[in-house]
């Protein structure tokens, strides 16, 4: 289950920085960001902690979690 929730959210990032790349902002490819490896994505509290320890102490409950928010630059939006 951890794992399925580190390539989605390896995929959701990755979507972000795509997205912003395509309006004409490369902060996201600049910084490395624009990829789909989980380990550029991975946030320790949001996507190792929180979810591991609802997992083991909080029965019947869904597990969530994040990833490290994809750094974006709207002042850098071309008409596109």
């Amino acid at each position: 289950m951890w794992l399925c929730l580190v390539a989605l959210l390896s995929f959701h990032e990755f979507g972000h920085a795509w997205a912003a790349h395509k309006c004409g902002d490369d902060t996201a490819r600049l910084m490395g960001r624009m990829t789909i490896n989980p380990i550029v994505h991975i946030d320790p509290i949001g996507t190792v902690l929180i979810p591991l320890a609802i997992f083991f102490f909080v029965p019947n409950f869904y597990i969530f979690g994040w990833a490290k928010p994809v750094p974006v630059n709207p002042s850098n939006y071309g008409n596109r």
